[in-house]
């Protein structure tokens, strides 16, 4: 499959047709060139037809060898031929068109390689900006816009009772996820002359082979970012349920009488409340003894509180034994020994993720999955075969839109360097986007525990906050984990309106090694949230309660 490829470069250092001919001459000895035209050592500009092993490297070194300067400035390939040792079609085949796989186009084409982007099912723009954070975090700030016009903190405000036409905040929606995939996607890619996008369904047929829309294309390296969707439990009745997804949710037409919630993580949960916000009766079944169980009870407990307070019927410990559809949904549950009926308008489904590796043809190659078709990798996010990497949702580990952009950055690095670097994304931020928003970072109590680490805990409530008193919205806490043997903070959780914005400043000091006396110490403006950090850590050995505004 080996094709010539034609380089234009510009020689620079000539002052007579002598120093033409020694550049001519220590061209056309590099193994590999097979034309050399110099238009004239006055100019410098040289036409180079070579076969693909030949570098611009090669080029340039040798031009150097005999005292003059050699830039490559452009290559001209074939489209059978766009890798850089011409036996394949390109040198990366990225299947998927999500955040991992736009992440790793650019990289990609920043280190000058050629790039297949295949992308089939949603959009362009994968989950994040199409039926994930986009979609989900304008909806829940329509819904709290709402929320607020009908209820208020504030002595002396009347408020009523609102009104809410649900497919004008379904068009708004709609139109900002259709601009910012044009802007941040589509744009972003459309002029790179490295990137090459096909609307189709891959399968791969051997370790360099994908088949697209009945077509071979070939790369020396393949990176799988697929993605993720909604894990559907196998429950009778479900699948004929007519169930609603993140996929499909928020294309609805009429706003939910009553919206069954199957799971209690964050996206059942900052559904759950979006559309009890807008007005809808929801009830949430959740198969643990508490919503968000893998954190600690004093975060789940308070949430509870507070969506129960908004009218959200939660319920924990829950065995769903079916569902059944008949004009409404039925779902019959099991608490304990006690069985009970729950009926509703819609079923929204958020019991988990599972990996996008159906029909992508991983016998073929003998790619290893785990879980739910998760695809196993390595520190440096390369499967068991070793040409293919993985990165993003697929790879089951950290399901958010930043880790999958770093992961097919660093994915690329490491396909193409001889030095690999390790997968790291600690320490990680993560926020619950309900009210009062749920944000983590590190360890909590029990990871230190489990790590050995001797740590104590500061507890700060928000009615200790400046800023949530002024606010009137004291609800929830800060909560800082430090270890005792050097003053550094290991962990932080946040329940507080907003407390999303106050988690940075945490991971900072938690990476870098800050210590808890430095953040004591560092000038917090008042009446910021972020002030609450200070306090917090001040609330280490002292009882803020005790001190003025003003104490150190």
């Amino acid at each position: 499959m080996e094709q010539a490829i034609k380089i234009k470069a510009v020689i620079s250092g000539m002052t007579c047709d002598s120093c033409k001919v020694h550049v001519d001459t220590a061209i056309k000895n590099i193994a590999g060139i097979q034309d050399v035209k110099i238009d004239s050592w006055q100019a410098g500009n040289a036409e180079i037809v070579a076969l693909p092993e030949v570098s611009n490297a090669d080029i340039e070194s040798a031009v150097a060898k005999t005292g003059y300067r050699a830039k490559v400035i452009s290559e001209t390939t074939s489209l059978q031929s766009h890798s850089a040792d011409g036996q394949f079609n390109f040198d990366l085949i990225i299947v998927g068109g999500g955040s991992a796989a736009f992440a790793a186009a650019i990289k990609a084409s920043e280190l000058e390689k050629s790039v297949l982007m295949i992308n089939d099912g949603l959009p362009i723009g994968g989950t994040c900006v199409n039926v994930g954070c986009v979609p989900s975090k304008t909806l829940i700030r329509t819904a709290e816009a709402f929320h607020n016009t009908r209820q208020t903190n504030f002595d002396g405000i009347e408020t009523g009772a609102g009104r809410l036409d649900f497919k004008t905040v379904i068009r708004q929606k709609r139109e900002l996820v259709e601009g910012l995939r044009q802007k941040k996607y589509i744009d972003v890619i459309s002029d790179d002359p490295n990137v090459t996008v096909l609307k189709g369904r891959a399968k791969l047929l051997d370790q360099n082979t994908v088949q697209v829309n009945g077509e071979k294309r070939t790369a020396k390296f393949i990176l799988l970012a697929t993605g993720s969707s909604t894990f559907v439990p196998d429950i009778s009745g479900l699948r004929d349920s007519g169930y609603y997804t993140n996929d499909t949710l928020y294309e609805l037409d009429e706003l939910p009488e009553h919206l069954i919630v199957l799971g209690g993580r964050y996206i059942a949960l900052e559904n759950a409340q979006l559309f009890a916000r807008l007005g809808s009766q929801v009830t949430v079944l959740q198969r643990s003894p508490r919503i968000l169980p893998t954190e600690q009870e004093d975060v789940t407990d308070q949430l509870t509180g507070y969506l129960a307070e908004e009218g959200i019927d939660i319920r924990t410990s829950v065995k769903v034994l079916a569902v059944k559809m008949n004009g409404a949904v039925s779902v019959r549950i099991k608490i304990g020994d006690k069985e009970d009926t729950v009926n509703g308008s819609h079923l929204f489904i958020a019991t988990g993720r599972k990996g996008n590796t159906d029909d992508l043809g991983l016998e073929n190659v003998g790619v290893e999955t785990f879980g739910n078709g998760f695809l196993k990798t390595d520190d440096y996010l390369r499967t068991n075969t070793l040409n293919i990497f993985a990165a993003g949702d697929v790879i089951g580990k950290n399901l958010f839109v930043y880790s999958a952009a770093y992961e097919g950055a660093l994915a690329v690095e490491n396909t193409f360097s001889e030095t690999k670097k390790v997968r790291n994304e600690t320490p990680l931020p993560w926020v619950v986007f309900t009210d009062p928003q749920v944000a983590g970072v590190g360890m909590d109590e029990a990871g230190a525990e489990a790590a050995g680490i001797e740590f104590d805990v500061s507890v700060l409530s928000l009615a200790d906050v400046p800023r949530a008193l002024a606010a009137r919205n004291t609800k929830g806490f800060i909560k800082l984990v430090r270890n005792k043997a050097d003053d550094t903070l290991v962990g932080a959780r946040i329940l507080a309106s907003e407390g999303s914005e106050m988690l940075m400043e945490v991971a900072l000091a938690i990476k870098y090694k800050i210590p808890v006396r430095e953040l004591r110490q560092m000038l917090h403006p008042y009446l910021t949230l972020s002030e609450g950090i200070k306090l917090a850590a001040i609330t280490f050995d002292k009882d803020v309660a005790k001190l003025s505004c003003c104490a150190v």
